[in-house]
């Protein structure tokens, strides 16, 4: 039963360090050939994991060759652009100018109500407001209203916006990053300062971040938690 264990960790943590190697990408965002690897490797990782006869190994040996022929063939697509379009095919105009185009809806296999719910989620209800809609190799939807029909920015307006900064976050749940604190460009004693000006110590605090014009951002942890 401890061997079973052990296997099961053990697999459960190669899977980790292979999806970990692919990417950060999510479900709906794989190119093809990444979603057909996942599905591989998480099929062949529950074998050894039912089956207790079947050596560690049996299951290490194709996850490890999936992963290496998916790097192969993810090097190979970078340098060659006639090998990416027939991996992943390439984006398709639905919209063109305000027109569907109603072969290429066809050809994408996607239906009219499946495009609205698409626009429903870029907050598009009226079709007659979008100059072009395209169907991205990962399954997104990427839409462009006509200039009259998109929200005004602040160049717009002729305001002046104030610059974006990262917020950097050192506390979370009670626990300080000291490495996220050295990249803040802070220190502990600063870090005591902040916590003494909003009456709360380490263990009081739910989240702490800063940016580098000094912003702070401090949530309190509700009591009880």
């Amino acid at each position: 039963m401890i061997l079973s264990y052990l296997r099961t960790i053990v697999l459960y943590l190669v899977l980790i360090a292979v999806i970990r190697i692919m990417g950060k990408r999510q479900v709906g965002e794989m190119a093809p050939s990444e979603f057909v690897v996942t599905m591989l490797v998480a099929n062949l990782a529950a074998i050894p994991m039912q089956d207790g006869a079947i050596p560690l190994y049996s299951g290490l040996v194709p996850i490890l060759t999936v992963l290496g022929a998916e790097l192969v063939l993810s090097w190979l697509i970078m340098g060659s652009a006639r090998l990416r379009r027939l991996l992943t095919g390439k984006p398709v105009i639905l919209i063109e100018n305000g027109r569907l185009l109603q072969g290429n809806l066809r050809s994408a296999r996607m239906t009219l109500d499946e495009l609205t719910a698409h626009l429903r989620l870029k907050d598009v209800l009226d079709l007659k407001t979008v100059q072009y809609a395209i169907l991205e190799t990962n399954g997104s939807l990427s839409v462009f209203l006509y200039p009259k029909d998109s929200p005004a920015t602040a160049k717009d307006a002729g305001i002046q916006a104030s610059e974006q900064r990262l917020p950097i976050t050192v506390v979370t749940d009670g626990k300080l990053s000291r490495e996220d604190l050295a990249r803040a460009r802070k220190d502990e004693a600063w870090l005591n300062r902040t916590l003494a000006e909003k009456d709360a110590s380490l263990a009081e605090t739910m989240f702490l971040s800063v940016d580098s014009s000094d912003k702070i951002v401090f949530i309190r942890k509700e009591a009880g938690k």
